[in-house]
C-alpha cells in the first residue's frame, strides 16, 4: 500500500483537511478541522479495512472520496481525477459509494424515513439499463434476492440486499462501503465478502470497507487503516498486523480503541484540572460548552427545518435568537 507509483494508484489522498461548513458555506470561525493532515495511497486490487471509533471521521472520509463533499482537487484523486469535480466518475459506475439506508425526507410528515414504496425487487433490478445480465444474475444469487419481494413489506435486511445488489450492478473500479453489511445475516455477509474479494483479485478493483463487525474478516482485507480524531494513525498491510499481534483482528482493533479512549479520558481530566477556560453560555437554562464554532451553528438554528413538523431543538418550541439571549415567542 503506497509502494507503487501513482500511475498504478486508484486512490491518492494528500494533506486532506476538511471542516463541515456553516449555513454560509464556509467553516465557522475558530472551528477545528474534523479531518487533518490525512495522507493515504491505495492501489489496484487493494481491499482496505477502515477502522476507528465512533466520530473518528470514517464516514466523512468515505463521503469525500465518494465526491459528496468538496475539497481542493489536488487533495483527493480517485482514478487520477477529482472525486467531487469529475461527475463522470460516479455516473459511469467506476466510483461507487454504498452507505446508510435508503431513506428520504417527507415534507410535513417526517424525515429520515425508510423508502418503502410498493414496488417489486424484480422491477427495481431489471429497470436499470445497460447492465450485463450475467453480472445481475450472479448478484441476485450472491445476495439471495427474491425477485417477488415488495419493498414496502420486506425486512430491513432484505431491503438492504436489494440496495447493495442495485449498487453493484455496474462493474466498479473503486468501491466505498460504509457499514453497509450491518443489516445482513451471516450467510449474506459471507457471500458478499467473497464476491467482493473476487472483484479485487480478478478485475483489479479497489475497496475501502468501514465496519465495526470483524467476524469473518481475518483473511479478507489486504490492508488496514486506523483513524482517530480525524487523523491517520496506521496504514499497514494486514500481514504486518498479524506479525506484530498474536490477537485476533477484533481484539487487535479493540486494543487500539481502548488505548485511544484512555488517552482521551486522561486529556479531558487534565484539561478540567488545569482550569482552562471553556466557551460557555446559557441556553434556556442549560449550559453549552465546547467549540465556539459549534455553538455558532446552534445559534443560527431557529428550531425548525423546511417541510418538517418536528422541532430540531429537542423539547422546545419556536425561538427567536438574539446576540446574547433567547426569547421565547
Amino acid at each position: 500500500m503506497g509502494e507503487k507509483n501513482n500511475s498504478e494508484s486508484t486512490i491518492v489522498i494528500k494533506g486532506l483537511k476538511f471542516t463541515y461548513p456553516g449555513i454560509d458555506g464556509h467553516p465557522p470561525p475558530g472551528s477545528t478541522p474534523l479531518i487533518q493532515d490525512f495522507n493515504l495511497t491505495l492501489n489496484s486490487g487493494d481491499r482496505c479495512l477502515l477502522v476507528g471509533s465512533n466520530g473518528a471521521g470514517k464516514t466523512t472520509i468515505l463521503k469525500i472520496l465518494g465526491g459528496k463533499h468538496m475539497v481542493e482537487p489536488d487533495m483527493v484523486r480517485v482514478l487520477g481525477r477529482s472525486a467531487f469535480h469529475d461527475t463522470a466518475l460516479t455516473s459511469s459506475g467506476d466510483l461507487c459509494y454504498l452507505g446508510g439506508e435508503w431513506r428520504r425526507d417527507v415534507a410535513f410528515a417526517g424525515f429520515d424515513v425508510p423508502i418503502q414504496m410498493d414496488v417489486s425487487a424484480e422491477k427495481m433490478l431489471f429497470g436499470v439499463g445497460g447492465i450485463d445480465p450475467g453480472r445481475r444474475e450472479e448478484l441476485i444469487k450472491v445476495l439471495d434476492v427474491d425477485l417477488s419481494w415488495r419493498m414496502h413489506k420486506v425486512s430491513d435486511g432484505q431491503r438492504r440486499r436489494v440496495q447493495i445488489c442495485m449498487g453493484l450492478l455496474k462493474p466498479f473500479k473503486v468501491l466505498l462501503l460504509d457499514e453497509i453489511t450491518v443489516d445482513l445475516d451471516v450467510l449474506a455477509r459471507a457471500d458478499l465478502l467473497r464476491f467482493l474479494r473476487k472483484e479485487c483479485e480478478e478485475r483489479g478493483a479497489s475497496i475501502i470497507y468501514a465496519t465495526h463487525i470483524f467476524d469473518g474478516l481475518e483473511d479478507w482485507p489486504s490492508n488496514i487503516v486506523y483513524v482517530a480524531r480525524g487523523r491517520l494513525q496506521l496504514a499497514i498491510p494486514m500481514d504486518k498486523v498479524k506479525e506484530t499481534s498474536n490477537l485476533s483482528l477484533m481484539r487487535t482493533v479493540e486494543s487500539w480503541l481502548r488505548k485511544e479512549r484512555d488517552e482521551d479520558r486522561k486529556r479531558r481530566k487534565e484539561r478540567k484540572a488545569s482550569g482552562l477556560p471553556e466557551f460557555e453560555r446559557q441556553f434556556d437554562g442549560s449550559r453549552v460548552t465546547g467549540d465556539p464554532a459549534g455553538a455558532a451553528i446552534r445559534a443560527v438554528n431557529n428550531g425548525w427545518a423546511a417541510g418538517r413538523l418536528n422541532s430540531t431543538i429537542a423539547g422546545e418550541e419556536n425561538f427567536v435568537l438574539s446576540s446574547n439571549r433567547v426569547l421565547r415567542q
